[in-house]
């Protein structure tokens, strides 16, 4: 690092050093900043770095990370966010949920941001539209119709005698056309909407699931804002079961998960919109995509505890079944 009395000596003004940092930092090996949920430990880098290397980048040869995990606090992110912003990152990749996407959002209007998550990013403010997401976002998201209906399919095959079924989402409201709504009545089920604001809200929704006879419940994108051990939890504890968004749920004790492949989209993000942006493209010419791989995941030791049995035909369709 050279310090400002040294350089100022050597060049005589102080005038020059705005042009002479930025020539260090185009000198420099660039930085990707990682903005997510979880510890920096479980950062799947193996997921991530043969996306790099599609894109011509190599960890530790021509680009450096610096991982910022908020230990299932979310609260913690914004703070994480800010001190990526301080270190002048080349891009930020805010991983796995819409909270990191919101906190690096929040804390920066100039350095790139590449998004994974799975919920809707022009509805949740994060871009203008898919095909011209304008400003200094972009990314893969998981928003398909296929595949919440899809959930809804898989829910009711593995618990066809559900006739109410739960919806747990975020503080908004549902529009009357959300697909998890529309796509119940097709199957002629009633659904009793919990909606989420905090962590404190959680136990007297269950409490509500179970007094309206809830018997399935399916868990919306809204709600992954930290750890998703209270949710399983209370699934387990109400013996409701549950489908989720990612299968970090179902690895921690919730029954099934509908998503994309995690370790495909983390490698499309970073071949597709990482390196690229790395190379000098803008976050605002490259349109936000969809996952092209999706994997079903079942617990087995949750769906005994729940009386379930799993039908053969969805055991046939898993990527992964957890015993």
């Amino acid at each position: 690092m050279i310090r400002r009395r040294d350089f100022i000596a050597g060049l005589g003004s102080a005038a020059a050093w705005p042009v002479a940092a930025q020539a260090q930092r185009r000198s420099r090996m660039p930085v990707i900043g990682v903005l997510w949920i979880n510890t920096n430990e479980r950062f799947p880098l193996w997921a991530f770095r043969p996306g790099l290397a599609d894109a011509g980048f190599v960890v530790g040869e021509n680009v450096t990370m610096e991982i910022r995990g908020a230990d299932l606090q979310a609260g913690r992110l914004p703070r994480l966010a800010d001190d990526l912003v301080q270190r002048q990152v080349d891009v930020i990749f805010a991983a796995n949920s819409i909270a990191p996407a919101r906190a690096a959002k929040s804390a920066t209007t100039t350095i790139p941001i590449v998004f994974f998550y799975g919920g809707d990013p022009v509805k949740d403010g994060l871009v203008s539209s898919l095909a011209r997401p304008g400003g200094n976002v972009t990314g893969v998201t998981g928003l398909q119709t296929e595949v919440w209906s899809k959930r809804l399919g898989l829910l009711h095959e593995l618990v066809p005698g559900a006739a109410t079924i739960g919806f747990l989402t975020g503080p908004r409201l549902p529009p009357p056309d959300n697909i998890v709504l529309t796509g119940a009545r097709t199957l002629g089920l009633d659904v009793i909407v919990g909606r989420i604001s905090s962590a404190r809200d959680f136990e007297p929704t269950f409490s509500i699931f179970a007094e309206r006879s809830v018997r399935a419940l399916v868990v919306d994108n809204d709600v992954l804002l930290d750890d998703p051990k209270p949710i399983t939890s209370l699934a387990e504890r109400y013996k409701i079961p549950a489908m989720y968004p990612v299968s970090l749920f179902v690895q921690h004790g919730g029954l099934i998960s509908y998503s994309s492949d995690v370790a495909a989209s983390y490698r499309q993000a970073a071949a597709q919109y990482v390196g690229p942006i790395l190379k000098g493209a803008k976050p605002a010419d490259l349109p936000v995509q969809q996952p092209n791989k999706f994997e079903l995941v079942i617990n087995m030791k949750t769906a005994k505890a729940l009386g379930l049995t799993v039908p053969r035909t969805l055991l046939a369709l898993a990527d992964e079944v957890i015993e």
